[in-house]
């Protein structure tokens, strides 16, 4: 499936119904009695968060939706039926803005969220109910950006090659691609963890960083934005030096990174981890790494799998104690 996180559309609320202006006379009735019905109310266009939905890819096969209009009233003081509400899909995590003014319509962050972004129009008033009818008003129009925000519990981040689609693949059932060049991922992948007690947490593995990541250089910050909403960030680093890197240089700026992009990542919880501390290069590199940083350092094998219990055990620490009555 194509992973696509910003779309535009354009909506449109039902127009409301036609009044009815008719008048009713029977034999004994010296004067006509106005009995013209009011017209329906136009459906609404509604937005609601569905956790069944990954991608906002929809929206880029289709970009306009209108809700039924509402229908006509008649003679015998008979209203039209209202119009049916279009009711448009989209992941959890989903922020709707009004592309004119940018500003935040709603940032549907529960499953079964909603909004309504188009308001249908008001049917016309049949002659029933006053002297003279009322014309019916004409849908909400206006057109709306959907971004999307993986919501996840951990957000592994780290330069490409780091090992991030093998470790998401080792913790949880989620295959993600996996090469010896960079950039393998090229979309956030979102797998669930799940320890022997039960303790579950959702985990996404985030496109590689580079410098210059938080002004647009490689993929951009575009994806730096699905760690916003993360409890916490594994920082992932190749402590094997492959390809001629600096372990210690690759942590630095990879927080430059994420620093340069705002006080919402630079200050949130983190977990150091070593990741392929099976090379044989990677131990000398470790003891160097460890006396620079001065915190906990997590070394894990993601492809032979060692050291990944006492990952998961520390990321569930750290979420219960988010978690806990006193936070």
């Amino acid at each position: 499936m194509i992973f696509v996180d910003e779309a535009r559309i354009y909506v449109q609320g039902g127009d409301g119904g036609q009044g009815c202006e008719s008048f009713y006379r029977d034999k004994y009735m010296r004067y006509p009695r106005p009995d013209g019905g009011d017209g329906g109310k136009g459906g609404d266009v509604v937005v609601c968060a569905d956790r069944g939905i990954r991608t906002l890819l929809d929206f880029k096969f289709r970009q306009h939706y209108k809700a039924h209009s509402g229908g006509h009233a008649s003679s015998k003081g008979k209203t039209g039926k209202n119009g049916i509400d279009s009711v448009l899909r989209v992941p959890i995590g989903t922020m709707i803005r009004d592309q004119d003014t940018g500003l935040l319509i709603k940032d549907l962050a529960a499953d079964q969220q909603s909004v309504v972004v188009a308001q249908g129009g008001e049917g016309g008033i049949g002659n029933a109910r006053r002297k003279i009818r009322t014309l019916p008003k004409e849908g909400q129009r206006r057109t709306i950006s959907l971004e999307l925000k993986l919501v996840a519990d951990v957000g592994i981040v780290g330069f490409p090659n780091a090992g991030k689609s093998t470790l998401i693949s080792a913790i949880s059932r989620v295959k993600s691609k996996i090469a010896s060049y960079p950039f393998t991922t090229k979309q956030p992948i979102l797998g669930i963890v799940e320890d022997e007690d039960g303790f579950s947490f959702a985990a996404a593995d985030l496109p590689g960083i580079i410098e210059g990541a938080h002004q647009g250089r490689g993929l951009g910050d575009r994806f730096l934005r699905h760690a916003e909403r993360t409890k916490i960030l594994i920082h992932l680093i190749d402590m094997s030096g492959s390809d001629g890197r600096d372990p210690l240089d690759d942590f630095r700026k990879l927080n430059h990174e994420l620093e340069s992009y705002g006080d919402v990542l630079a200050f949130k919880r983190r977990l150091v981890v070593a990741n392929k501390m099976d090379l044989p290069e990677a131990k000398g590199h470790f003891t160097r790494f460890q006396n620079d940083i001065k915190e906990k350092i997590l070394p894990i094998s993601a492809l032979e799998k060692k050291g990944l219990e006492e990952l998961i055990q520390a990321v569930k620490s750290v979420l219960c104690s988010e978690n806990s009555p006193e936070k």
